[in-house]
C-alpha cells in the first residue's frame, strides 16, 4: 500500500456493512481506542478518547456534511480528517488513523 511506512501494521477490524452510514462504531487495537466513521463509503478513523476531558468520542455524534465528529460530553467537535478541534472547550488534537477498504474488509493502519 503507497505511503504505509513499513513500521505500521494493518489491522483488519471489521466487514464494511457492519457500520451503517452516519455511524460510529469503537474498536482497540493494540492499547489504541479508535472511533471509526463511515460516512457513505468513506471511512475516518480518530482517537476514541476527547482531549478535552477524555471522554469516549464513539458514543457522540457523526456531522456528516462537515465530516466531524462531537464529543457527547461537552460538546466539542474533531475534523474526521485531521482530528483537530473544530469548537471549543477542547484545543488539543487527537490522533487519526489511516483507513483501508479492501474486499469489503475496514482495516486501520498503525504506526
Amino acid at each position: 500500500m503507497e505511503g504505509i511506512s513499513e513500521l505500521s501494521k494493518t489491522v483488519d477490524l471489521c466487514a464494511k456493512d457492519e457500520i451503517e452510514n452516519g455511524s460510529v462504531r469503537k474498536f482497540v487495537v493494540d492499547g489504541h481506542e479508535i472511533a471509526v466513521v463511515r460516512i457513505e463509503d468513506d471511512f475516518y478513523a480518530i482517537g476514541d478518547r476527547c482531549s478535552h476531558a477524555n471522554y469516549s468520542l464513539s458514543e457522540g455524534e457523526v456531522w456528516a456534511e462537515e465530516k466531524e465528529l462531537e464529543c457527547w460530553k461537552h460538546g466539542s467537535t474533531f475534523s474526521l480528517v485531521t482530528g483537530k478541534p473544530t469548537c471549543l472547550p477542547a484545543t488539543k488534537a487527537v490522533p487519526v488513523y489511516d483507513m483501508v477498504v479492501k474486499g469489503g474488509r475496514v482495516l486501520v493502519v498503525i504506526d
